[in-house]
């Protein structure tokens, strides 16, 4: 009789790209068309691969414009975890915000959510880095089970997707 192979999954830290630009776009038209919008100079804008760029004429506006995109990327069933918003600093006549996309599990992350594991899920299982994402395993398919309800219930720095569950 050959022995049972372990189940597992991965734990990663990825972006729907097209859902952000999705969010993205809808902040566009929603900017455009709103009142409080008119005249301020408010415009949002992908600056490179991971970072979005917000313009308007006060420190104010280039705010409101983060919480209508923050409010579409929710609803386009996204993490606000994925957001890392800087201040909106005075460039010429217009303040400007940077807002950067976390991706990946960093180290320190990775270190952080493997001890997570060892200290508070249950034993037996093991919690390998690999690169940017975690492969958890283990003989049981109800402990991994418990260890995704675990990381689930931690607030986390990070946005979290469990996949490849085999």
């Amino acid at each position: 009789m050959g022995v049972l192979a372990d189940s597992s999954f991965d734990i990663v830290s990825k972006i729907d790209r097209q859902e952000v630009d999705n969010a993205l776009n809808q902040t566009v038209k929603e900017i455009g068309h709103r009142f409080d919008f008119k005249g301020t100079g408010a415009a949002i804008s992908w600056s490179g691969q991971d970072n979005i760029e917000i313009k308007a004429n006060s420190e104010e506006r280039a705010g409101a414009a983060l919480d209508v995109f923050k409010e579409k990327v929710v609803k386009r069933g996204l993490s606000l975890k994925i957001l890392d918003a800087g201040e909106p600093k005075l460039s010429g006549k217009e303040y400007r915000m940077m807002v950067s996309l976390k991706e990946g599990i960093d180290q320190e992350n990775a270190k952080k959510i493997s001890k997570l594991i060892r200290d508070e899920g249950p034993k037996g299982i093991k919690a390998q880095i690999q690169g940017e994402e975690l492969r958890v395993s283990s003989k049981k398919k109800d402990d991994l089970q418990e260890v995704i309800s675990l990381l689930k219930g931690k607030d986390l720095d990070i946005a979290l997707q469990f996949v490849n569950y085999r």
